[in-house]
């Protein structure tokens, strides 16, 4: 038998606006409503609602379905369940999306305040970098790059759409990475987000042949190298980031060691430990080329004392008597760095975070030495020098 939707109330309970079940308005009801009244109109509303489909139900408001026991409305229609493999997007559907990143300021959650850096980390991809020996596409290494790109945006700006800056920097991932490149990559996604200042960082470890002391073997050594464009005030800056692993001797101990032989006849050694410096350099605009090389080269020549690859018994020999002969204090290596850097032309400002991971003490020695103002920083990041940690 056809279900009975003709009960003399149902234009009531239609005529109940969503969210307030209780507020029936009707020529007979204007007056103070009882606790019976309510009981009454609770019972027609169960009633009605066991009688319809739930999608009626949900158009009057979904929340009544709380109040029919064992009943459970879902707050949308009956929706499609298989991916629609044939559908494709047309312009006009497009325009219908919402986008909530580029809504209006009335959106904005928290202080309208400008952000000096939004964007996307560590996104990765192989790129191309030219070698300092290289002289055509065939001698280019292609290595894992992580991509960090952010712009500044606006206090009256909701936010940007970051997927963006990915798609701007595909369009130059064919090519071979310098820094023009990184240039071209940077106006596109300024141009494409709306921004004034911006900032590209690619991060890789390239690797380099180094020869060992002694014994004439080679193996790779792996440097972790980053190349940042910042632009700020429209003014771009272009820097290299270096972390230099190598051994540092410390030279109170091996005077100490020296002491306990000379006067007491005691063997004894000197502690050594491993050790990292972080060197970033700002180039010079006008200058020459400083490829990665070169500046592996630098600081190679400040602190000779460079962690091996390769190492047979007259390399590990060459290699004790090499840290005999350039004993540092953490002190001493950022001096040393300073020393070289300075005299390069190609180099501009330049910072020097120096790690050594003491095997003495169950703490590390560090300093820090910066030129100009291009790393001038009054706080640090608490974890900084945790960074500078290098697994073997």
């Amino acid at each position: 038998m056809e279900k009975d939707r003709t009960h003399p109330h149902l234009d009531v309970l239609r005529a109940v606006p969503k969210g307030n079940a209780m507020n029936i308005q009707s020529k007979d009801l204007n007056r103070d409503l009882t606790h019976e009244d309510a009981a009454e109109a609770l019972a027609l509303l169960r009633n009605w609602a066991g009688q319809v489909t739930d999608e009626e139900v949900a158009a009057l408001d979904p929340l009544v379905s709380r109040l029919v026991p064992g009943r459970e409305v879902s707050n949308y229609p009956a929706l499609a369940r298989a991916y629609p493999e044939e559908f494709e997007v047309d312009d006009v559907y497009k325009a219908s999306m919402p986008d909530l990143q580029n809504g209006p300021s009335s959106l904005i959650k928290g202080a309208k305040r400008a952000i000096q850096h939004v964007g996307i980390s560590n996104f990765r991809l192989p790129i191309r970098f030219h070698t300092r020996v290289g002289k055509s596409v065939g001698d280019d290494l292609t290595l894992e790059t992580s991509v960090t790109g952010t712009v500044s945006l606006e206090a009256e700006k909701k936010g940007i759409n970051m997927s963006r800056i990915m798609r701007t920097f595909y369009k130059h991932a064919e090519e071979t990475f310098s820094f023009e490149v990184i240039d071209a990559a940077l106006d596109a996604y300024k141009t494409d987000l709306d921004s004034f200042d911006a900032r590209i960082m690619m991060r890789m470890s390239f690797p380099m042949k180094v020869d060992s002391l002694r014994s004439g073997l080679a193996g790779y050594q792996y440097y972790d190298i980053a190349l940042e464009l910042i632009e700020t005030g429209g003014q771009r800056k272009k820097i290299v980031h270096l972390d230099y692993v190598y051994s540092s001797t410390c030279p109170c101990s091996l005077e100490l060691s020296e002491h306990a032989r000379q006067f007491r006849g005691q063997l004894a050694t000197p502690h050594s430990q491993r050790s990292v410096a972080r060197v970033s350099v700002e180039l010079a605009p006008e200058g020459d080329v400083l490829w990665f090389e070169d500046l592996i080269d630098i600081c190679r020549a400040a602190v000779p004392t460079e962690t091996q690859v390769m190492v047979k018994r007259e390399d590990e020999q060459a290699f004790a008597e090499l840290n005999a002969a350039n004993p540092i204090f953490v002190e001493d290596a950022a001096r040393l760095f300073a020393q070289k850097l300075q005299s390069d032309a190609r180099v501009a400002d330049y910072r020097v975070i120096a790690s050594h991971q003491e095997s003495l003490h169950s703490h590390d020695a560090v300093s820090v030495l910066t030129e100009g103002t291009t790393f001038d920083a009054e706080s640090l990041d608490p974890r900084l020098f945790a960074s500078l940690f290098h697994v073997g």
